[in-house]
């Protein structure tokens, strides 16, 4: 019952690396990929994808994304019944 009372999460992840290409999204080299963290909201994930992408502003490869997890946990939340 307790659960149902508190806000829900909508877990973000922010992750990011070297690109092999600035056409697509595939990495360089997965063993260096930086995993930010994972964060309770889109907001405070987004005020850490922009720190990150700050400090690599210099290197046109690199890149920072934030992954929406609880769409991936939970992929039929939000979605209209017909």
């Amino acid at each position: 019952m307790a659960e149902e009372n508190e806000k829900s999460q909508l877990l973000h992840l922010v992750i990011g690396g070297e690109l092999s290409s600035l056409s697509g999204i595939t990495f360089r080299d997965l063993d260096a990929l930086d995993i930010v963290g994972v964060y309770p909201d889109y907001k405070s994930a987004e005020k850490a994808w922009r720190a990150k992408a700050q400090e690599t502003v210099d290197n046109a490869h690199m890149r920072y994304f934030i992954v929406h997890l609880h769409r991936l946990l939970d992929p039929g939340a939000g979605q209209v019944q017909g």
